[in-house]
């Protein structure tokens, strides 16, 4: 590992370790300050003009420079760890950090990975369900994954029991990648016996999580797993969850998040048929009956070619993508700057913006500005 990585490591980490910053405060900071000994030499006053820092938090934030000692021997410490099992950190500012996952409102700045990411996961589908599926789940849950995989579409799950599990294992059956996503440290495998899927998808797809090693899968981490899986995603499927079940909040997140959300059908009678058909009546999931109509829903028309994005000359674009489009140039745009000018508000410029870069027709950047594609 370069020095300029780790140093990257090492001040995602040493906030990280600071009461009161999480994410968004760090990803602010980062705008403005590279490098941690820039941070820790910087006037308070410099720090307070940071969105999102008060005067306390400068204050704490610059009174814990004697802890640095501590979290260097601590990353240094656990990068060999990571290193003996064949595992990384991936830091938000990284090239090989998921681009899809940059554009939630809550991403990791730090992952661990096992495997490696690549250009077709761009093109990732969640599927999610319950941990006890009925005949009629699991086969639903073969079908489209099969189906999904076919197209190239790589499967997103979070390796629990049940629907998770079946998919993963299609995927890889069927010769797709797929990611997992834990709720625990990458050397906590949970459920233990899915250790052997849990290698074989770090050989054809990556194993990622959030938490450091050791970290149990205690059952607070796994709502905020959720909003990675569909965070890793252009839509979300669930196959079966009953009406409190996780797979219910990785539909939540997945909307606030203005992904897709699709809902497989299922028997009144049943329990784990509670939360699809809830998604369906109250209009916040899509009914489908195969993999063709998430196709059409996310405009996918062609198969995804590795390199490849879609001609523009035969892209469709509604009336608010027209209108972006007359406002970016090849200069970038802060978003609100966009919202202003195009008289949308920011929530639809978001959408229609992550619509556009799916095209290939603008870039997103760092701080939430956007480009002309090149």
């Amino acid at each position: 590992m370069s020095n300029d990585n780790f140093e990257k490591i090492l001040f995602t980490r040493f906030l990280l370790c600071i009461e009161g910053i999480g994410p968004q405060r760090i990803i602010s900071i980062a705008n403005h300050i590279k490098t941690l000994d820039d941070l820790l030499s910087c006037p308070q006053s410099f720090l307070t003009k940071i969105e999102g820092i008060s005067s306390n938090l400068s204050i704490r934030i610059l009174s814990s420079r004697n802890n640095i000692a501590g979290v260097k021997d601590e990353t240094q410490n656990e990068l060999l760890r990571l290193q003996k099992i064949n595992s990384r950190i991936i830091t938000f500012w990284d090239d090989d950090y998921p681009e899809l996952l940059k554009k939630i409102f809550y991403p990791p700045v730090i992952i661990y990975t096992n495997g490696n990411f690549s250009e077709p996961d761009k093109y990732s589908v969640a599927i999610v369900g319950t941990r006890q599926p009925t005949t009629y789940g699991k086969t639903q849950a073969e079908k489209f994954t099969s189906e999904l995989v076919e197209k190239d579409i790589t499967i997103v799950s979070g390796l629990a029991r049940g629907i998770d599990s079946i998919a993963h294992e299609t995927a890889l059956k069927k010769g797709g990648r797929t990611i997992a996503v834990l709720g625990s440290g990458l050397n906590v495998i949970y459920p233990p016996e899915n250790k052997k899927l849990f290698e074989q998808i770090s050989e054809g797809g990556v194993v990622i999580s959030e938490y450091s090693l050791d970290t149990k899968p205690d059952a607070q981490n796994f709502p905020r797993r959720n909003r990675i899986i569909s965070g890793l995603s252009l839509g979300t499927l669930i196959v079966e969850t009953k009406i409190n079940g996780g797979a219910m909040q990785t539909a939540a997140y997945a909307i606030d998040q203005n992904r897709e959300v699709f809902a497989v059908p299922g028997n009144l009678n049943t329990k784990q048929s509670e939360g699809p058909n809830s998604l369906i009546q109250k209009g916040e999931a899509k009914l489908v009956t195969n993999a063709e109509d998430i196709f059409d829903e996310l405009n996918i028309k062609i198969k995804p070619q590795v390199g490849k994005t879609i001609p523009k000359p035969t892209v469709e674009l509604n009336i608010f993508e027209e209108k972006l489009l007359t406002i970016l140039t090849s200069d970038s745009s802060h978003i609100d700057d966009i919202a202003s000018k195009s008289g949308l508000s920011i929530s639809d410029c978001l959408v229609n913006l992550l619509t556009l870069e799916f095209k290939g027709l603008v870039k997103q950047l760092p701080g939430k500005m956007f480009t002309l594609a090149g």
